[in-house]
């Protein structure tokens, strides 16, 4: 791309992105049906954030990038956080693990000895009152049962896991499934979580191969009360498979260019585990009458009626996972409240083992003053609004280089440098400066990407980076 192109695209970014961060803008789908929301009092100069609730194990809060409106159709982005509480100086709790691991042939020498020495490592964290067991696939699968993680035992795993040799294809649906077996065996004892870490480095050749019939078996174990998390392995793997598998069983994705670092990650999922506050959680969004959801970013939503769904990983003690949802409103009259959405996020608190709901209610003020408009513009809704939307041009840009057009890919990040040129004039540009600069590491990766193999690594990193700026913060590694 020459610097005219260049050029012409950054001031076209940056025109476009003073409409949607700047000023609210008009259109969208017809209203959906009443729900009551009350209405906060808008009176402070600088809009604090919106409610915050904590009934339970996860603390939720809420704000409005625009909390105040134009009279009219408007857009507005409605950011909700959600925080895993803390417990200082609690034991951990007990944890039922299978580690399930890729020995097809692609992970000969150094992959399959990195993921050994990470299978063996792992097992030196467990204590005795956890379980684990350890499962490898290629084109068949051997198991060793789930044992308690005794000093015995341990020994016994660490023997079984030094016998794991290469051979075969990719049959990940029988790994999948016979990890689900082993934990199920185990279920009901000390350990309140149950988790099956998936490690793969190749894409399915035996069993079940088709992605939604890989999807239904994660679902099935999902639904057993099983987490699932998976990590892959070098630039072979499908991405977007391993990611479903994680967000449909609730748990982490990971991806490692370097299987010497999948130590870190088999630790780190531990660590989660056995620091669980809580799971089956799901917020929801409740529409009042002329607002509709256009779009929840980087989630799958399911809409019924007026109410908007998102499931949500586990979280553990201290997680934070971000949701950001593009919202229209109708301010009808100056100075009246304008209903956006009521909020419900449900779980359940494995601190206290019952079920939680929490409830909140934002709502904006309409005014035909377009200066209080820009005045009152929350800067950090902003700048977790441009993180979204840049993360949806991320991952188109890392569709573009997939099909090898570079030149297409670097056009979606000159986009988001605009995003940010302009989210900063609402918040600063130190509030941006970090997410300019993963722009340019970026662009720099892509302009270094010659080889296939280049291409395939800039490709995962870039739909990591999105699943981040979605807010997918403590569920990807």
């Amino acid at each position: 791309m020459n610097r005219t192109v260049l050029f012409l695209a950054l001031a076209g970014g940056l025109a476009l992105t003073a409409l949607v961060l700047g000023m609210p803008r008009g259109g969208g789908l017809p209203p959906t049906s009443h729900v009551v929301v009350t209405t906060p009092t808008p009176t402070p100069p600088v809009p604090a954030p919106g409610p915050r609730s904590s009934s339970g194990s996860l603390q939720v809060t809420s704000r409005l990038s625009h909390p105040y409106v134009p009279v009219g159709s408007s857009e507005t982005y409605v950011t909700v956080d959600l925080t895993g509480a803390e417990v200082p100086g609690a034991k951990r709790s007990p944890v039922n693990l299978a580690v399930v691991i890729d020995r097809s042939g692609s992970m000969s020498g150094y992959k399959l000895q990195q993921a050994k020495q990470a299978a063996r490592h792992l097992v030196t964290l467990l204590r005795d009152e956890d379980r684990l067991a350890i499962v490898h696939y290629g084109s068949d699968v051997k198991s060793l049962p789930s044992l308690p993680a005794t000093a015995g035992n341990r020994e016994r795993m660490a023997q079984f896991i030094d016998g794991i040799w290469d051979d075969g294809g990719t049959n990940i649906s029988a790994g999948l499934s016979v990890g689900r077996t082993q934990l199920a065996s185990a279920m009901g004892g000390l350990a309140s979580v149950n988790r099956l870490i998936l490690m793969s480095d190749g894409q399915p050749t035996e069993g079940v191969s088709d992605e939604e019939g890989l999807k239904n078996v994660v679902k099935e174990i999902r639904a057993s009360g099983i987490t699932v998390s998976s990590i892959g392995v070098g630039t072979d793997f499908n991405e977007d498979l391993m990611q479903a598998f994680a967000e449909y069983g609730a748990g982490a994705y990971g991806f490692l260019e370097d299987a010497s670092k999948l130590s870190t990650l088999f630790q780190r999922d531990l660590q989660q585990a056995t620091t669980a506050v809580a799971r089956n959680v799901e917020l929801s969004f409740e529409l009042p009458p002329g607002t509709t959801l256009d779009e929840v970013l980087g989630y799958r939503a399911h809409q019924a009626g007026n109410t908007v769904r998102v499931a949500l990983p586990d979280f553990s003690a201290g997680q934070v996972e971000r949701v950001v949802a593009r919202i229209h409103v109708t301010g009808i009259a100056p100075g009246q409240s304008v209903q956006v959405a009521g909020l419900k996020v449900a779980y359940t608190d494995l601190l206290v083992q019952k079920n939680v709901e929490d409830q909140s209610m934002l709502a904006a003020v309409a005014t035909d003053v377009r200066e209080e408009i820009v005045q009152r513009q929350d800067k950090e809704a902003t700048v977790y609004a441009a993180r979204a939307r840049s993360a949806q041009n991320l991952q188109k840009a890392a569709e573009a280089m997939s099909q090898g057009k570079k030149d297409e890919a670097k056009g979606y990040l000159s986009q988001n440098q605009a995003l940010f040129m302009e989210a900063g004039a609402v918040a600063g540009a130190a509030a941006v400066a970090a997410d300019q600069a993963d722009q340019t590491r970026a662009m720099q990766e892509y302009d270094d990407a010659e080889t296939e193999e280049a291409q395939k690594a800039a490709v995962k990193n870039s739909k990591v980076k999105a699943l981040k700026s979605f807010g997918r913060m403590g569920s990807t590694y």
